[in-house]
């Protein structure tokens, strides 16, 4: 579902999420009247949730869950089939086609959430390319590239949410990589860019607290993405890294995309209100090695 057919759908919009709200309170009363057991309403009903890079991995499996949660998503990518097909999943999933290279994306997106819901109360930063790039022969556009999506994008986009986020006492969660503290031949500048997004994860939580909102970041080890593929390295090349992660992870396999949304959605829900700046590990041990 798009966005924009979000705003004509019977089960979409701000009016929708008021009355699923008002939908719950009268199963509560009515529980309560008769004395039988009430459904309980999803935990992020009425939610609002962006989550960039949704189109496939991590993103993908994490916009799912949000709306099996209740939450509407919009699901923010640059490709528009995979996307559509992501969004396809779930009819509280909505398709945002954006380039998050462009400065001036963020503030769309966020105005698209705005517009058709009126509150945001999740904000997931999970789009970011891997950047296979030795020193020897690096390029400005490469280096250029890197920063734009995992430090730019990301800032710009939780700048253009902080008024709506603070409104509702929301979340953001930022994903890195367990490359962020891991020295990493060939890919120096993208495990940079990572580590520079654990810092600002932290920074912003003390800086948003008075705000009322949490600020963490979810660090993944290899995961079962599509993510080296879409960074052009070859076929046979990625079986053979497949394998060199495996036998480094004391759980001795790689992670499922689902493995790792599942605690994105944890830290963005209110259960986890007194937990700010905090960068958690879910990479099979790898960090132990």
């Amino acid at each position: 579902m798009t966005a924009e057919a979000a705003a004509a759908g019977d089960t979409s919009g701000a009016g929708a999420a008021a009355s699923a709200h008002g939908d719950a309170a009268a199963d509560r009363q009515v529980g309560a009247a008769t004395g039988a057991v009430p459904i309980p309403a999803a935990p992020m009903t009425g939610m609002v949730a962006i989550v960039t890079g949704a189109s496939s991995g991590i993103g993908r499996a994490t916009a799912v869950l949000l709306a099996e949660q209740g939450a509407q998503v919009l699901a923010v990518a640059r490709r528009s089939k995979p996307l559509e097909d992501a969004a396809a999943l779930h009819e509280r999933i909505h398709a945002h086609i954006g380039d998050l290279a462009d400065p001036d994306e963020p503030e769309r997106i966020a105005k698209t959430a705005l517009r058709e819901w009126d509150r945001i109360d999740v904000l997931v930063n999970n789009a970011g390319p891997y950047g296979p790039a030795a020193l020897a022969g690096i390029s400005p556009a490469d280096i250029d590239r890197l920063v734009r999506l995992n430090i730019v994008a990301p800032s710009l986009l939780a700048s253009h949410c902080l008024e709506a986020l603070a409104k509702h006492t929301g979340a953001i969660v930022n994903v890195t990589s367990a490359y962020a503290q891991r020295a990493v031949a060939g890919s120096a500048h993208y495990a940079a860019t990572k580590a520079a997004l654990e810092s600002l994860t932290r920074s912003w939580a003390l800086e948003l607290a008075p705000r009322g909102i949490r600020v963490n970041a979810i660090s993944p080890g290899p995961t079962e993405t599509g993510l080296l593929a879409g960074a052009g390295v070859p076929a046979d090349r990625i079986e053979a890294i497949k394998e060199r992660e495996r036998q480094r992870i004391p759980l001795q396999r790689r992670g499922d995309p689902a493995e790792v949304a599942r605690w994105i959605v944890a830290l963005a829900d209110a259960s986890a209100g007194w937990i700010t700046g905090e960068v958690l590990r879910v990479d099979g041990g790898l960090h132990l090695t």
